[in-house]
């Protein structure tokens, strides 16, 4: 199970690099997205050890800024998806 979930993760990071720059994206293409955004936004928050009080917080350094950035961006993801967007 773990070989696929890193294959899975491989995939979805690459799509995302890959079309990091388009201006249209697939069903697919947003979905693997939505999967790299969220593997990404997780290993940030850990390292950054970012807990559920600091929500409430604005950020202040760069490395919690992208964390929060990532997030809006995947709520936006996820609108898109749900048809909200």
């Amino acid at each position: 199970m773990g070989t696929e979930l890193d294959e899975q993760r491989t995939v979805a990071l690459d799509t995302l690099a890959k079309t990091a720059d388009a201006t249209e994206l697939t069903k697919e293409e947003l979905e693997a997205w939505l999967r790299a955004l969220n593997d990404i936004r997780l290993w940030l928050g850990t390292l950054l050890d970012v807990t559920e009080e600091e929500a409430e917080v604005e950020p202040e350094d760069p490395p919690h800024m992208l964390y929060y950035a990532l997030t809006a961006l995947q709520a936006m993801v996820i609108d898109v998806l749900s048809g909200e967007g």
